[in-house]
């Protein structure tokens, strides 16, 4: 069943994969390593930090997302949605790297905006290539097969970043994010020849998908 989805895709889906998954190792470690590494023990002020870095994440690539993803549409072809998806995801690979170097809350509300901007550029862009790519008549089995992966991936780092953080430190966990992040990035220069130079298909709108 999955040898009749074309190159493109399966590495498209890959490439999310390890994405969500090593962001997927943060989510329920980050606010605890707020309270203990950057509130020094005060609850309510790891609270406040918390609050205000996702909200900066999400306004910031709420906003940013909307010009990137109206250029990229008026550029004909693929290669500049391919290049803003690689560096996108490259670049959300440095932040965990930041937060190992962290220790005041600008660090991680500029880390949060870096991060922003880096999934402003990728996340437009690899949702354009995927659209354009999805093998005919199949759409919804391989947008599933997307979303599947991305839950799987998330659910199970959720598991193994708590148990890494309670073995090791929050070190190891950042390590591991970053590196999986840069995995992804690396995997996207696979389909460099898949990359169309001018538009060849009608993209379809694809479904919501998990910011990571």
């Amino acid at each position: 069943m999955l040898k009749s989805i074309n190159k493109a895709i399966k590495i498209l889906i890959s490439s999310d994969f390890f994405l969500n998954s090593g962001w997927g190792l943060i989510a329920p470690i980050f606010a605890i390593f707020l309270v203990q590494k950057i509130a020094i023990g005060n609850p309510v002020e790891g609270a406040k930090i918390a609050g205000f870095a996702s909200l900066i994440y999400w306004v910031a690539k709420s906003f940013i997302q909307i010009p990137i993803g109206r250029f990229l549409d008026k550029k004909g072809g693929e290669k500049d949605d391919f290049w803003f998806m690689v560096f996108g995801t490259f670049l959300s690979g440095l932040v965990p790297f930041g937060f190992l170097i962290s220790s005041l809350p600008w660090h991680i509300y500029s880390l949060q905006l870096l991060h922003a901007i880096g999934m402003a550029m990728a996340v437009p862009a690899w949702s354009a290539i995927f659209t354009r790519h999805i093998d005919k008549g199949k759409e919804a089995f391989e947008w599933g097969i997307e979303s599947t992966s991305l839950g799987f991936g998330a659910g199970i780092a959720g598991a193994i970043g708590g148990i890494l953080v309670a073995i090791f430190g929050f070190w190891v966990v950042f390590i591991l994010v970053g590196t999986l992040t840069i995995i992804s990035a690396l995997l996207l220069l696979l389909i460099h020849k898949e990359i169309a130079p001018r538009d060849k298909l009608f993209p379809r709108i694809p479904p919501f998908r998990m910011p990571f």
